[in-house]
């Protein structure tokens, strides 16, 4: 008897399947398109490039590149992912239309990335109303965290250069607004510049915070309930006066670079002046502590700011810095929140860590790199994949529930979007069928049908 040796079955492999649906799952975001009515939205916004007798959209074929970028894809001609199923995305244009569009709205410059972006804010202000008590305004404050990231370049691009961390690319300056621990976050800013630029550079962070802010609903385009947190490269007077501009009064938490006037300062502070620092579960934080610095480390600075000073003593095997002191790891921070108790102040600025988690979303959807060779052309890139990252982020604002709302864009892919599925045509209808046997069939079909119940837009 001859026995069958392998971990996995034999099975053979033909062509010719019909009626077969790959990715079908990705129906999840094209409803999402259409209840945010960002179809229309760009479209229209993109009237002015649609050419006479053009068979394509502009806006349909924008989206369609961050519908493939959102699904994995990494470049231009991936959207011929959305091509092969034409049941789901219905007809996409071809590679070399997709390229044209790219060059025509590089060529207006920033008339078209404006048109774009009034896109997105208007679904955005109506994903928000849709969601209710999920939106990030739920509080009826809005949190936006303001971080830089290196991408790297793997051929000379225009304006491509060494970074501060000795590779070869560019430094976009990124936006997000904070969902907090219920959700993820959403992109509402990208600044692209050069590898060489500046981390501390004022000039940059008040154009993206100008962008970021533009984004939001108009309320909160100015006024304390509106917080911008940065790490300490965006500690710099310039940036911090223009925040507190009166008119604008906005809220900030940004990080302070450990001076050597604040390092004489902490030094000083006495023993009862130190607070007990918590965790996010309102725990205290063992070995570590705050304190606020006041006096004239604060001259220059504009009036109201507050500048609070954290130590904690190092982890195992982790080196002190020259701005350290007596073994205690020093990071500061300076904010015009009053009324809180710096404790919780500072573990409000220490949550901006959850931008990484952003960041490291927007590497996989197509900010491993910039795919085309002009600055033009990757400014338009960036907004494609800041559409790509607002789809999986409302997507599970609006569909999903539990930890599944939590899952970060791989596996949202894994999951749901890789799920096959079969088009059945009924009379005049045509129903996507998805495998019974899927683990995550019901996470599918359960978010369609929230989807389903809200309103269409207009």
């Amino acid at each position: 008897m001859k026995k069958r040796i392998g971990s996995y079955p034999r099975v053979r492999t033909e062509g010719g399947g019909r009626a077969v649906v790959s990715q079908a799952g990705s129906v999840l975001l094209v409803e999402t398109v259409r209840r945010a009515g960002l179809d229309s939205a760009i479209s229209a916004a993109l009237t002015p490039w649609r050419k006479a007798r053009a068979v394509h959209d502009p806006g349909k074929t924008l989206l369609d590149v961050a519908l493939a970028v959102a699904l994995g894809g990494d470049c231009l001609a991936d959207v011929a992912v959305l091509r092969a199923e034409p049941a789901v995305f219905g007809p996409v244009a071809s590679d070399p239309t997709v390229s044209r569009l790219i060059d025509t709205l590089a060529a207006s410059g920033e008339k078209a990335l404006r048109a774009i972006r009034a896109a997105r804010a208007e679904a955005r202000e109506r994903i928000w109303q849709l969601t209710q008590g999920k939106a990030p305004d739920a509080g009826g404050t809005v949190t936006v965290d303001l971080d830089g990231v290196l991408v790297i370049a793997h051929s000379d691009k225009e304006d491509a250069a060494p970074t501060w961390k000795r590779t070869y690319g560019h430094h976009p300056l990124m936006g997000f607004v904070d969902h907090g621990p219920g959700g993820t976050g959403e992109p509402v800013a990208a600044l692209l510049r050069p590898g060489n630029a500046g981390s501390n550079t004022a000039s940059d962070h008040i154009a993206a915070a100008q962008m970021a802010l533009a984004q939001l609903p108009k309320k909160y385009r100015r006024g304390r309930r509106t917080l911008i947190r940065t790490d300490s490269a965006g500690g710099t007077h310039d940036f911090v006066a223009w925040l507190a501009r009166r008119g604008r009064w906005l809220s900030y938490s940004v990080g302070m670079t450990i001076t050597d006037t604040i390092h004489q300062h902490v030094l000083k502070v006495p023993a009862p002046a130190w607070t007990a620092a918590v965790d996010a579960d309102g725990e205290i934080r063992d070995g570590a502590w705050v304190a606020e610095l006041t006096g004239d480390v604060l001259d220059g600075w504009p009036k109201g700011m507050r500048l609070i000073v954290r130590k904690e003593r190092p982890h195992p095997g982790a080196q002190l810095r020259l701005t350290d002191a007596d073994g205690m790891r020093l990071t500061c921070f300076a904010t015009n929140t009053t009324g809180r108790p710096i404790a919780a102040l500072e573990l409000r600025h220490r949550l901006r860590a959850r931008a990484e988690d952003r960041i490291r979303a927007a590497r996989a959807t197509g900010l491993r790199n910039l795919p085309l060779k002009r600055t033009a052309q990757n400014r338009i890139w960036l907004e494609i994949v800041q559409i790509a990252l607002d789809l999986l982020a409302w997507m599970p604002m609006l569909a999903l529930t539990g930890k599944a709302r939590l899952w970060e864009p791989r596996r949202l892919r894994l999951r749901l979007f890789s799920a096959a599925g079969q088009l059945v045509t009924t009379g005049r209808r045509r129903i996507l069928r998805l495998a019974r046997h899927w683990p995550w069939t019901s996470h599918i079909t359960a978010a369609l049908e929230r989807l389903a119940l809200l309103p269409n837009p207009g």
